[in-house]
Order: C-alpha cells, then structure tokens, then sequence
C-alpha cells in the first residue's frame, strides 16, 4: 500500500566536472523540513504528486496545508492500488474513468459513515486541484476528457443586508458538503460519557502503549488538542503554578508566546488547566528510566519533548499534526478494544477527548454558574480562538437537557399508556 513519508530537503547544484556528476548543497535558506512524499507500494515514488508538493511548500504555502492536500492524495493513491487503476486512466466511457469512479467510492463512503461530509468534499477538491495543476504543466494532456467545467453562483449577503451573486468557476466532479443531521461539536464529533471515557483509559493502560496512556489521559483531563500534547516540553511541566482560583488544579502556558513554546491551534497563546494527580503523573514518567532511554536516542532539538517513540523521534512535527507512528498505535488500540466488547471505541477519534472534556466542563459550569460565565470557562480552558466555538458545548448541553427530558415524558406519557394498554388485552 502507498505510504506517505517526510523528507528533508536540501537543494542542490548540479555541475558536471571531468565527466562526473557532483553535488554542493545551495542555500540554507532554501531548506523545506518534513516536506510529504508519496512512495508506491513498489517504493517507487509517485514523482508528479511529490513534484506538486515541492512547488507548494517553495511558494511559502503553510505546511499544513501542504501536509492536508499530499494527504488527500496519499488516500487516493491509496484508492489506485486497491483497484488497480492507473492515475491517468481517462478512456472514452465516463463511468471508466479513475476520477469519477474516485468520486464514487468517496459518496459511497460519506453515505455510510466512513467519511465525514466535509472530507470527501475536500478529497475530491484536492484531487482535481492537483489533475489541474498536471494539465497546466503539461505533465498530462488537456485533451483526455477528466471533467466539464461549469459555473456556480453563490449568494452572498453583507452586513447591510445587501445580497450579491458572485460566479464560481467549478467541475461536474465536485461533491456538494451535506451535513449530517444531528448535534456535532468540534469537527462535526460528539463526546463520548464519563463511563465510556473512564473505559478508553483504563483499557489503553493495560493493552495500549504507556505513552499513549498518558497522551489520551491527559486529552480527557485537559482538553489538550494532539499537536498539542505531542509538542509539550519539560520546562512547560516544570513550570506549572497552581491555580488559587482553581483549587487542585495547576497552569501549563502553552502557544508561541510560551517559554518554551508548545505548538497551539490558530497560534493561540493561553494556559492549560491541569490536574495535580496528572502533574505527578507525568513528572514521574519524566525522570524515568523508560523515557530517559528514549531521551538519550533523541536529537538535541528533541531531549526535552516529553512524549517520543521507543527510537528517540518526537511523537509530533511541531506543527498541530502527530506522527504516523501514534497514529498507528491508536489505530491498534481501537481495533483491541471493539474486539473486546468496549463499544466507545467504535469509530473513535483522539479529538473526542477534547470534546468531552469541554461537555462535562460546560455541563458543570452551567450547573453551579450563568451562561456567560460557562462560555468564558470553556473557552479559557480549551483556548478558542473565539466565543463561538465555546458556545457551541454550551448548546449541546441545554439541548441534551431538553431531549433528555422530553425522551422521559415520552417513555411515561405514551410508551407508559402503550404498554398497559398491551397488558389489557391479553
């Protein structure tokens, strides 16, 4: 299966002397850190995607977003090999061709679960994007038949009021993002319970790695996104202060404006809410003799990054996205868990720790405080970049209130009446 790798990149020159080829490094300034490449299941890269990525990350594109299209384009390399397509494969019947098959997998998967609306709408995009930048490079020939070009209105309306239609330029590949019904929370996930919660640590302590123990404790009890969490130093431990205001609870400073600095969302600089059990807890993992073996495997940028593999590598880039390495240990621990009956890791995402740390803080807030004073908590807590984000829990809550009380009128009110009726007529 086609893998994505991260490369250093180091441009060259390249002079002939003497008949012999040789290489001198060009300017440092040009060097690209962790740039993706896509390597076929053969290990022969797929040069026109990595050639695409290399003139992404040069035009001072952000990283991540880079890393979110070769992304897209790993799964559909992917998708080539399972089916056993070629990527140019366009012939005269549309229903033959690997772009709209693709589409077709990609709708089949969005209407039953597998992918989010917004994924494949993206996948889709990020395909084309890359089809079009092929056909502009003359890497493929602007004569096959790929798609037909069409125009989309959009409406749009200021804040006045005013409503204008601006056109779209678009293809007849493009898969419209549908939302799911139902009430979602940060990226369209909902939180797990308290129960459910306690049952993903527990069983990950016993049948998980250690370290991802730890990382999906502390995502529970501190909300701490992955890129976070993978991105932690020893310093920011050593500096927690505890909180008079929050009584068992200490600070981390986290964001760029941190010392040392912890990548954070939005370059959100704030502090973490961490509790005095978790502290200790990850003080004592510091100084131990497991992850002092790790340490001393480390580069030097990396000795004081908390959490790293058995190898001495940073489980995080720096960057908001984790390594490949916990990905896959995750990937591991969720199939061990539907295994053994915990039905909570059935379509688990590490982001549902964030998700239900924020409900049960907001449920709680509301419980013993105003709305705008559980607005102002989630959002310390959880550092959004906006009051919106945080609204969003505390309406999950008083909906779930309301359904839950609703559902308990219902069962009394008819189910109740239901069933005597039932036990009448027999």
């Amino acid at each position: 299966m086609a893998t994505l790798e991260r490369i250093r990149y180091t441009p060259t020159q390249i002079k002939l002397l003497d008949g012999e080829l040789h290489r001198t490094p060009a300017s440092a300034k040009n060097i690209i850190e962790s740039l993706p490449q896509i390597v076929w299941a053969d290990q022969t890269p797929w040069r026109e995607a990595n050639l695409w990525a290399f003139e992404q990350a040069s035009k001072s594109t952000d990283s991540k977003t880079t890393l979110s299209s070769i992304t897209h384009l790993h799964a559909y390399a992917k998708w080539l090999e399972r089916q056993n397509v070629q990527w140019w494969h366009f012939p005269a019947r549309e229903a033959d061709r690997c772009l709209v098959r693709f589409r077709g997998d990609l709708i089949a998967a969005r209407d039953c679960g597998e992918l989010a609306p917004s994924t494949a709408s993206q996948r889709m995009a990020a395909v084309v994007r890359f089809y079009k930048w092929l056909a502009a490079s003359r890497l493929l020939s602007t004569e096959w038949p790929m798609w037909t070009d069409e125009q989309v209105g959009v409406r749009l309306v200021d804040e006045f009021g005013f409503a204008r239609t601006m056109m779209v330029a678009t293809t007849n590949l493009a898969i419209p993002n549908r939302k799911s019904q139902g009430e979602k929370l940060e990226d369209g996930l909902i939180p797990l319970t308290a129960e459910a919660a306690s049952q993903v640590v527990s069983f990950a302590l016993i049948h998980g790695n250690y370290e991802l123990y730890l990382i999906l404790r502390l995502g529970f009890g501190t909300g701490m996104r992955i890129g976070t969490l993978c991105d932690l130093r020893i310093a920011t431990i050593k500096r927690a202060v505890p909180d008079p205001m929050f009584p068992g609870f200490n600070k981390l400073a986290v964001g760029p404006g941190a010392h040392p600095p912890v990548h954070t969302k939005f370059g959100v600089t704030g502090q973490i809410w961490i509790s005095d059990e978790d502290l200790k807890l990850l003080n004592e993992y510091i100084y131990s003799t497991r992850r002092l073996a790790r340490q001393s495997q480390a580069a030097p940028d990396s000795r004081d990054v908390i959490f790293l593999s058995r190898y001495g590598k940073a489980f995080g880039h720096g960057d908001g996205n984790a390594s490949r390495g916990i990905s896959v240990q995750l990937g591991r621990l969720r199939k061990d868990g539907i295994s053994n009956g915990i039905s909570a890791f059935r379509n688990f995402r590490f982001h549902q720790s964030r998700c239900t740390f924020a409900t049960e803080l907001a449920r709680i807030a509301l419980k013993h405080g105003t709305v705008s004073t559980a607005i102002q908590l989630v959002r310390q807590a959880l550092l959004h970049k906006s009051e919106k984000t945080s609204l969003t829990y505390i309406r999950f809550i008083e909906k779930m209130e309301v359904m839950s009380e609703i559902a308990d009128a219902f069962t009394r009110d008819f189910l109740g009446i239901a069933g005597s009726d039932a036990f009448g007529n027999e």
